[in-house]
């Protein structure tokens, strides 16, 4: 078995519209081939403009119904704009289904770790497409290919907390497929796969942290291979019972 080691991500300036997140792994830490870069969805999101003012949002009847007297409506309806089907609501929590197939609370609008008061920050438009354009251009300044993950907190059906998962994916295969192994007492596997990506999100976390100001990490010794994208980790339509 391979050690595995996370290495934080740290000493990185506030990252703004237009930021080079490539530029800034390359700068901070010394990364090698086979490495898997995770990166906190709230600074892809900012380097790419996804920060919204709540001054500048007219929330709509449904928001303000929704919001009652405990939320600001303006942040639930930037919530419904994010939204494509909203799966169920309980005073202003709102659980919804975004553009990109995710299931989340709040459709992955978030006020903590904004760039400042009065701001919301969004889920990045397309958080593979985000992972890509990092994993090449930290190939393109250090000449190492890389595994890039997107990761963002996510609840749990009937578990307390929350983990990290990957919503956002390069490089590599999200999925481990084990279907068709054998066991060590010789059973074959007919439904197991190991949601590899999520558990590297995780992992990461737990350097990361929420409020350590620590955009991401470094994972090194996980031998991962193939390639997909996180929209294989989502559920099929056909599989969901809330459809």
């Amino acid at each position: 078995m391979t050690e595995l080691r996370i290495i934080p991500l740290s000493g990185w300036p506030e990252v703004r519209d237009g930021t080079d997140l490539a530029e800034l792994v390359a700068q901070s830490h010394k990364v090698e081939a086979g490495d898997v870069v995770v990166l906190a969805h709230k600074v892809v999101s900012k380097a790419e403009g996804r920060v919204v003012r709540l001054d500048e949002i007219e929330p709509s009847a449904r928001a303000r119904e929704l919001a009652g007297d405990e939320e600001d409506p303006r942040h639930v309806e930037a919530i419904l704009r994010e939204s494509v089907r909203i799966i169920r609501t309980r005073g202003p929590l709102v659980i919804a289904e975004t553009t990109n197939g995710l299931v989340c609370a709040s459709a992955g609008v978030d006020a903590s770790n904004a760039p400042e008061a009065g701001t919301l920050v969004l889920l990045p438009l397309d958080p593979d497409d985000s992972a890509r354009r990092v994993r090449d251009g930290i190939r393109e300044r250090t000449g190492h290919t890389v595994a890039v993950v997107v990761s963002d907190s996510f609840g749990r059906p009937w578990r307390q907390g929350t983990t990290d998962v990957a919503i956002g994916v390069a490089g590599m295969a999200p999925l481990l497929d084990l279907r068709g192994v054998q066991d060590g007492s010789g059973y074959e596997l007919r439904s197991t796969q190991i949601a590899v990506a999520d558990e590297l999100a995780g992992a990461a976390e737990l350097v990361m942290g929420k409020a350590a100001g620590i955009p991401g990490a470094v994972v090194r010794g996980f031998a991962y291979s193939g390639e997909g994208t996180a929209r294989d980790l989502v559920l099929p339509a056909e599989r969901d019972l809330f459809r």
